[in-house]
């Protein structure tokens, strides 16, 4: 999230450079909220200060043998009217919180204005356009007769999901291998194993939550409705936002990315500045609920409810993190490049920014069928929006703890990497030729034939 004394120092600009991201902040409510909190923070600073000033007259009056009843009485209600400050001045700073919970990033200075993917920039181009002397065929018409199989996944799943088989699903396999093999073996990343199940604070912590629920798949645990206790407790809660957070807690989340449990590795740690940078690679499938995008890509691996991803996440000192960020790219695009797959990289305007993000770059694919570039990674800098939220911290040369960076990217998406691969590399008799660097994990297979 982002730091609350931005806000409070310079809460017109910040409000003008979230309007560039299409984001209206509410500075009223946040002018009003603060207002409230200065005013009961004083009261309950005068109400502490005067209470302990009381306290100490009792003392002083014990010593005389003096009546103390009437400074004991005053002393009880301070306590009382300090009580009812503190947790008014808690209301308020949990309001607060759950306002700056939902405030995307500010993007960087240099991120283009803009209010869509067509105002994107493109960096560059990278790839020859292969072209084809007999009609294209886009993945699904190639997969029919290679084991791609949606209507079985249908019947298995429902809509949105596939199904491959045979030598496509070693393929898939192979895919995912080399991508991690690269990354761990050449470019420093510590491969990890992790949960593909999260709890609701490490969704909140990556900015899943609370904004981006309905694109979440969720899992109850334990019984369906609260016991005995948890009504207790329920019923003592006094506003509608806890009792949700209370049930929220009763849920496992479906990881979107593999991003969510690997960047929360470091949540509430103060990691050694010695060992930053913290390089990992995981290789997990991704859960999607794809709410509001119905209509959209529904034919084929395009756009699915559960997919498989290589991610890369990097924690980073701050001063080194735009230099994190353009290492993180270079190494998407390597597989890129290893697999002579013709693709463009594109730095995103403020308006097609993910919330989290200060800077984001997409790595596009060509895919002959759709005759144009898809998305198939995206790298980002967070800077310290991500870390503040999961309270990830290090210890500076002076030994004082500061917020670290976070980035990551797709190091590739490997469903969408099979989709190019599959029309990029197809014959005219409908096999696909296998690129030379996938050979070793391919048991000899060099070809796909229908």
């Amino acid at each position: 999230m982002l730091d609350i004394q931005s806000l409070r120092n310079d809460l017109t600009g910040v409000a003008s450079r979230l309007a560039t991201r299409g984001f209206i902040l509410d500075v009223a409510r946040f002018q009003e909220l603060e207002a409230q909190r200065k005013s009961i923070q004083t009261r309950t600073q005068e109400l502490q200060a005067k209470r302990n000033s009381s306290s100490k007259l009792i003392g002083q009056a014990k010593a005389k043998g003096e009546d103390i009843s009437a400074i004991m009485a005053e002393v009880a209600t301070l306590g009382d009217e300090l009580k009812q400050a503190e947790e008014q001045l808690g209301a308020v700073q949990t309001a607060l919180q759950q306002l700056l919970e939902v405030i995307p990033n500010m993007p960087h200075s240099s991120v283009p204005e803009g209010k869509s993917d067509a105002d994107n920039f493109e960096v560059r181009k990278v790839g020859k356009i292969p072209q084809f002397g007999f009609a294209v065929k886009d993945h699904v018409d190639l997969g029919e007769k290679l084991g791609l199989d949606f209507d079985t996944a249908t019947k298995i799943s429902g809509a949105r999901f596939s199904l491959l088989k045979g030598p496509l699903a070693r393929l898939h396999r192979a895919l995912a291998q080399f991508m991690l093999d690269t990354h761990s073996e050449q470019h420093g990343y510590t491969e990890t194993y992790v949960p593909y199940m999260v709890n609701a604070d490490s969704m909140r912590g990556t900015g899943q939550l609370p904004k981006f629920e309905e694109d979440l798949f969720k899992v109850p645990f334990g019984l369906e409705e609260p016991n005995a206790a948890e009504q207790t407790r329920i019923g003592n809660l006094d506003d509608a936002d806890s009792i949700r957070e209370s049930v929220k807690q009763r849920y496992f989340y479906l990881i979107p990315t593999a991003e969510v449990p690997v960047t929360n590795i470091v949540r509430d740690e103060i990691v050694p500045l010695e060992k930053l940078p913290m390089k990992f690679v995981a290789h997990t499938p991704c859960f999607r609920s794809e709410a509001g995008s119905y209509g959209r890509d529904t034919r084929g691996m395009i756009r699915q409810h559960q997919f498989d991803k290589v991610e890369l996440v990097q924690i980073v000192h701050p001063e080194k993190s735009y230099e994190g960020l353009e290492e993180l790219l270079g190494h998407a695009e390597t597989i890129l490049q290893k697999l002579g797959l013709p693709y463009r990289v594109v730095k995103l305007c403020t308006g097609d920014m993910g919330f989290s993000s200060a800077l984001t770059y997409d790595i596009e694919v060509w895919l002959p069928a759709q005759n144009t570039y898809r998305e198939i990674s995206s790298c980002s800098n967070f800077e310290a929006f991500q870390a503040r939220r999961m309270q990830a911290r290090f210890r500076n040369a002076q030994g004082k703890p500061e917020l670290v960076h976070t980035l990551n990217g797709s190091g590739l998406a490997v469903g969408r990497t099979l989709v190019a691969v599959l029309e990029n590399y197809q014959q005219a008799d409908g096999s696909v030729v296998i690129p030379e660097v996938l050979h070793p994990y391919m048991g000899g297979i060099e070809k796909l034939v229908p």
